[in-house]
């Protein structure tokens, strides 16, 4: 029978995993709990039963893979203890985490949890005062264990009451890997993956792009997150958004990921990327798309390339023919290239990214849409459905 219960916070890493299985070599019944959100393990969403079975398979052990994207949005947009170096609220994700896993614990009737962290590894998260902390926050004082750097800590209630024997813990510090790839070589342990800060949140572009974002709508929806993390990005005037694939498995994720009343564009009888609208869209927004969309095709150097737009970008609503775009077009575009909108002025009609700050555009439509390499005098600024857009041509196929 075992001598106790554990709730350990398996991160899919291998600290996590030595740390569980210095628990359960013990003889203590432990049950994993694996956080996905679509910063970090989202591919996981949808194909839970898949990797709970890696886990037993590969581990022998029972885990919970829970979603808890829409309380850790919260956490992203107001954190307490602020960011690392890019938009990562480490501390604050720590106390989220835990605080959910005492909670699970209860419901378990565990004693206690588990932790992979080292002391000295993260110069943000895994210091000894910001542990101290993130046991505070999150009510985990006494009862969280951290199992391979347990001698240079403060016993835990489970150590302090004979559950768990204190000798068998380690005293692990520092960044170093050593210590654990030896740990793992005796356990037997061969598939794990190479060590990595595995969140999104830490890359320096994409983190900067979803800064932004949070910033200038004040909800956010778990697919505008996963469109965010994948192709190329571009402001439209008028405050359209403009994502484009880099490959057929981002096209497939785009053409996936777009609902109803947003526009793909894809080139007319040329292999490509697949092209997503969102927001506000008049005919100077569709053309300038599509020339963009043309750039990052085989057909970046012809003069004029014809583009399919519509809800089904195989056959399309109509056609447009236009002129690969010019570089200083894509930099004047690019959303990493703009300074972040205030939420006042964002376009959140539409869930757009937000116009083209004033200070670029001009009052005149022609003058406007001249710098965009095609001019149209007098456009109003219609929708797909009405305005100028009525005389785009239709697909004849």
């Amino acid at each position: 029978m075992p001598r106790g219960k554990a709730i350990a916070l398996l991160s899919g890493g291998l600290d996590s995993l030595l740390a569980t299985r210095l628990i359960i070599d013990q003889g203590i019944e432990v049950i994993g709990l694996h956080f996905i959100t679509p910063f970090f393990g989202y591919h996981q969403k949808g194909r839970e039963g898949e990797f709970q079975n890696q886990w037993r398979q590969r581990h022998g052990l029972e885990v919970r893979i829970l979603d808890v994207s829409e309380g850790f949005f919260q956490i992203l947009r107001h954190p307490r203890y602020g960011y690392g170096k890019h938009f990562n609220p480490c501390i604050d994700c720590k106390i989220f985490l835990f605080s959910q896993a005492r909670e699970w614990m209860e419901k378990e009737g565990a004693d206690f949890l588990i932790s992979g962290e080292v002391l000295g590894q993260r110069p943000m998260s895994q210091r000894r005062d910001t542990m101290r902390i993130v046991e505070r926050e999150s009510k985990t004082e006494g009862i969280l264990l951290r199992p391979l750097c347990a001698k240079n800590l403060k016993p835990t209630q489970p150590e302090l009451s004979g559950v768990v024997d204190r000798e068998k813990l380690l005293g692990i510090s520092g960044r170093g890997r050593r210590p654990q790839i030896e740990l793992a070589r005796k356990m037997g342990i061969q598939d794990y993956p190479t060590p990595a800060g595995g969140c999104l949140l830490t890359d320096p572009i994409l983190s900067q792009r979803i800064r932004q974002y949070f910033r200038e709508h004040p909800n956010v929806e778990v697919r505008e997150i996963l469109l965010l993390l994948v192709g190329r990005h571009f402001r439209l005037p008028g405050g359209g958004h403009l994502i484009i694939g880099r490959k057929e498995a981002e096209n497939e994720r785009i053409q996936r990921l777009a609902q109803r009343g947003e526009i793909l564009l894809r080139l007319r009888a040329i292999p490509g990327p697949l092209g997503l609208i969102r927001g506000p869209v008049d005919e100077v927004s569709l053309r300038l798309a599509g020339s963009i969309l043309a750039r990052y095709s085989k057909a970046r150097g012809a003069a004029e390339v014809e583009v399919r737009y519509g809800r089904n970008p195989d056959g399309g609503d109509g056609i447009l023919s236009v002129a690969p775009a010019r570089d200083e077009i894509l930099d004047l575009l690019r959303f990493e290239s703009f300074p972040e909108v205030p939420p006042s002025s964002a376009g959140d009609e539409g869930r757009g990214f937000g116009s083209v700050p004033n200070g670029d555009r001009k009052n005149s439509g022609a003058r406007e849409d001249s710098r965009f390499g095609f001019a149209a005098p007098g456009l109003s600024g219609g929708s797909l459905d009405e305005g100028p857009l009525g005389a785009a041509r239709e697909d004849p196929h």
